[in-house]
């Protein structure tokens, strides 16, 4: 699909267009990969979920080969699936739907690059399940290296990718692979070791946050020695969390330019791992278990640090890199019933006292695909597309 079929779909949606020139609601012209806009006061952040069988989910567990074994749900023995076919529908406005071709050209000998934890990793995975039956299997490819992941679609010359951060800045927890570690280090500067992996993308998707809710506090290495142990002065967690963003504001404003490139940041995903009595459940020790149905009180807010979410907004916003900041905390507070629960690959096999009670080891905290994340990805889409004056939702 050349760029006369991509100026189709864009005059598809001329209702939503503005005027060139407004892409950042200051009159200094379309943002990069801009080709319309949200309409006039549309918050997508704020609406309802909706039950849609018909058009929703938009690919199967099955089908798409790059999902791992922690998300197949259906693979693992999840009888229901109702969780498939919920869709975010915004309050007062409609938006275009995903195509995965319009993003695949305008992805053309471009790279776009998730930079997070396993969150983040899921975002990436839908994302790539999104658009691969749009590309014929001899045009694309996925290889992970270490911490870097990378699916190549052949034909449009681009690169969607993931790296592995689960703190953003360097830390004990950086294999890829092993990096359960209760007493977490890092260094607050500088940040080479990661950020010589960003250097070169056109987009750029962060997220951080469940990483720094282990505890109060965060210990921090100073300087640059690589030995891990020493020198360790202790943080709470949200002041090293302010300082790891300020670094990566610095980076950004030194690395990125935004004439050609866009950088995003995805905020806090929940977690309903111990909040059942908050949404109603009078069950002792309820959690997403068993749980079938989104949250319908729209007032619900669970565990989620509101401190944490606060300290995302005022970095952000001091950058001279304009940040996009892609709001999904509060929609997903809703999705109780999306998480894999008991439903994936088990890193160890639960024993017999836990499986007496599932709610015991069930997975509260990610999500099966296809589901919640693919939503996300849709304001992503749209926030990259279509945005609105407003960057940050």
């Amino acid at each position: 699909m050349k760029l006369l079929a991509v100026l189709a779909l864009v005059a598809a949606a001329a209702p939503l267009l503005r005027a060139a020139g407004q892409g950042d609601g200051q009159g200094a012209g379309p943002l990069p990969f801009e080709v319309g806009a949200a309409p006039a006061g549309c918050d997508i952040g704020q609406g309802e979920w909706v039950y849609d069988e018909a058009a929703r989910p938009w690919y199967q567990e099955w089908e798409c080969p790059y999902i791992q074994p922690q998300l197949t749900c259906q693979a693992h023995g999840r009888p229901d699936k109702a969780y498939q076919h919920w869709r975010w529908q915004p309050r007062g406005c409609s938006l275009p739907s995903f195509n995965a071709t319009l993003m695949l050209e305008m992805l053309r000998g471009k790279r776009m690059l998730f930079v997070g934890d396993s969150l983040n990793r899921g975002q990436y995975v839908s994302l790539i399940c999104l658009l691969h039956r749009a590309i014929p299997d001899a045009s694309k490819s996925f290889q992970t290296v270490d911490s870097l992941s990378v699916f190549r679609a052949k034909d449009y010359d681009a690169t969607i990718e993931f790296y592995w951060a689960p703190l953003l800045a360097e830390s004990n927890s950086d294999d890829a692979v092993v990096h359960r570690i209760n007493d977490r280090v890092i260094r607050g500067a500088p940040m080479d070791k990661h950020s010589r992996f960003w250097k070169g993308a056109h987009i750029l998707v962060f997220n951080s946050y469940l990483w720094w809710m282990t505890g109060e506090k965060i210990q921090i290495l100073r300087g640059a020695d690589d030995d891990m142990g020493k020198d360790i002065v202790e943080m709470q967690a949200e002041e090293a969390y302010k300082l790891v963003l300020y670094q990566v504001v610095r980076w950004l404003e030194n690395n990125v330019d935004p004439k050609n490139s866009r950088v995003f940041f995805v905020t806090a995903s929940p977690t309903h791992t111990d909040s059942s009595r908050e949404w109603g459940d009078e069950a002792e020790g309820g959690n997403c278990y068993n749980q079938t149905s989104p949250i319908s009180d729209a007032s619900y807010w669970g565990s989620t640090s509101r401190a944490m979410l606060r300290v995302t907004g005022e970095v952000l916003a001091t950058s001279r890199v304009p940040v996009g900041v892609v709001n999904v905390t509060q929609l997903s507070e809703y999705r109780r019933d999306a998480h894999t629960q008991i439903y994936k690959k088990q890193w160890a096999q639960p024993t017999p006292e836990q499986r007496a009670d599932p709610r015991s080891y069930a997975d509260c905290t990610h999500w099966c695909l296809p589901g919640v994340p693919d939503t996300w990805n849709e304001l992503l889409y749209w926030k990259l597309f279509f945005p609105s004056n407003d960057q940050v939702l």
